[in-house]
């Protein structure tokens, strides 16, 4: 079943086209989209839909910065029932962590993840739309919103110390310097925002303790439970210990304090094994590293944890039907919206 997300995250759409002289009635009737439906924020869409919708839109009008141009009219309350629980967070790094784990609770095809190292946060935000299609307005569009999520607890003045993208910088990069900061790059690695951890521990100055309990009572009788969170840690794991050349279930238990029994029992339950989520990990990350020409095809086989670059060309026609090589040129050769 292909992911849904809620109207809200067409918030401000209609206002944004018509002000760009694009008609959304149409554009929205072409992908499936009920015009007057989109009136109701808690009702759910196709997510592939509005991924086509967005990039339609970006098209019709001449802007590449369409996708971040509508993150800009986003509203802490388009996130629904949850923005009421974030409100009374004690502090900036318990909001990210409830959003990011209740993300299903208003789009089920983002997938979010914060960790921490070295005194440095980073969000990585990516899309799983159900099939291959170009998704970069709903990519900024997700990742301008939680640049805007953030600002709501770290202060309007807050700047991030980077903002990535995976795809190129488009031929005007003014609007996305105005909307991050000079900050922001292209051709990175993932799409996401970096920023120093101990601004995570910024108190919430919204938050009213006497209320916090509420919130959280009303919030738990509505929420719906997280999936998969072992096979996500797994999943994460798996990403740390592959360019290391020491990603084995037992070194994934070992981390995770059990045994690698405990480890194929999670992910049995969750359909997977362990070989067939290295397998999918290394495919998503082959498809932003190889797309990046400033790495060489030996350092991304090291990177994805084969023993020799043979063993990753082989791997990667596998995967993509053609080589590392000929599938970069074809990615380079597809030049962004023209204006």
């Amino acid at each position: 079943m292909k992911p849904l997300v809620r109207n809200a995250a067409l918030s401000g759409y209609v206002e944004l086209s018509q002000s760009l002289g694009i008609d959304p009635r149409a554009l929205m009737k072409r992908v499936g989209i009920d015009p007057v439906g989109l009136a109701v924020q808690d009702r759910w869409i196709s997510g592939a839909a509005v991924t086509e919708l967005l990039e339609l839109s970006a098209e019709a009008a001449g802007r590449e910065d369409f996708g971040l141009q509508l993150a800009e009219r986003r509203r802490f309350s388009n996130l629904g029932p949850i923005s009421l629980v974030l409100r009374e967070e004690p502090d900036a790094r318990s909001a990210a962590q409830l959003l990011i784990r209740h993300e299903r609770m208003y789009n089920e095809m983002l997938r979010s993840r914060l960790s921490e190292a070295n005194g440095l946060a980073t969000v990585k935000v990516s899309l799983e739309v159900g099939d291959a299609r170009p998704a970069r307005q709903a990519v900024e569009l997700a990742v301008g919103a939680f640049h805007g999520f953030l600002r709501v607890f770290l202060g309007a003045r807050w700047q991030p110390v980077s903002v990535c993208f995976t795809h190129r910088a488009p031929y005007d990069i003014a609007a996305h310097r105005n909307h991050f900061g000079p900050v922001v790059e292209f051709d990175r690695e993932f799409n996401g925002i970096v920023f120093y951890a101990s601004e995570l521990d910024t108190p919430n100055a919204m938050s009213d303790p006497l209320l916090r309990g509420y919130a959280r009572q009303y919030f738990e009788s509505i929420a719906v439970p997280s999936e998969a969170t072992e096979l996500d840690r797994v999943h994460e794991l798996i990403e740390v210990l592959l360019p290391t050349g020491r990603c084995s279930i037992e070194q994934v238990a070992r981390s995770l304090g059990v045994d690698r029994r405990t480890v194929h029992r999670h992910l049995a339950a969750a359909g997977e094994t362990f070989s067939s989520l290295v397998n999918a990990t290394r495919t998503q990350l082959a498809e932003q590293l190889v797309a990046n020409p400033r790495r060489s095809l030996t350092e991304i086989s090291g990177l994805l944890g084969f023993s020799a670059p043979s063993a990753f060309s082989r791997w990667f026609r596998d995967q993509f039907g053609t080589s590392a090589r000929d599938w970069r040129a074809r990615r380079t050769d597809m030049g962004p919206v023209p204006k």
